[in-house]
């Protein structure tokens, strides 16, 4: 009984996590001086408000497709300043790609601890 406490008080910490790290995407225009770039700029407000968005929902009430929507947000993240085109802008390449790591491992995370759970039941 105490191993599920501390998985859910985890699984909890890796969402408030995800959260911090989403509103830290959308902030990163402003905070590293990227703003007026607008294709770097647009991304990391949409992925980021996605990510927190996605986590504040797992807080609430968790559901698989929530991790898997993240782990999705996070590889974007990571490929984007290549896929989009602005992979010459050093700071956004750096918050994307900081960003889209910790999300998509700590997505991938949740996911083991959902199907390790599922399996142990």
């Amino acid at each position: 009984m105490a191993s599920d406490v501390t998985r859910g008080t985890q699984e909890t910490a890796l969402d408030v996590v995800n959260l911090v790290v989403g509103i830290a995407l959308v902030l990163t225009p402003w905070m590293m001086g990227y703003a007026a770039e607008t294709t770097a700029a647009w991304n990391a407000w949409v992925v980021g408000a996605l990510i927190g968005l996605v986590a504040i929902g797992a807080l609430v009430s968790f559901a698989e497709w929530e991790e898997w929507a993240n782990l999705v947000l996070g590889i974007w993240a990571i490929i984007s300043p290549w896929l989009l085109g602005f992979a010459a802008i050093t700071a956004a390449v750096w918050a994307h790609v900081i960003a889209g790591v910790i999300v998509a491992v700590l997505a991938g995370l949740e996911l083991w601890f959902a199907r390790h759970r599922t399996s142990a039941a």
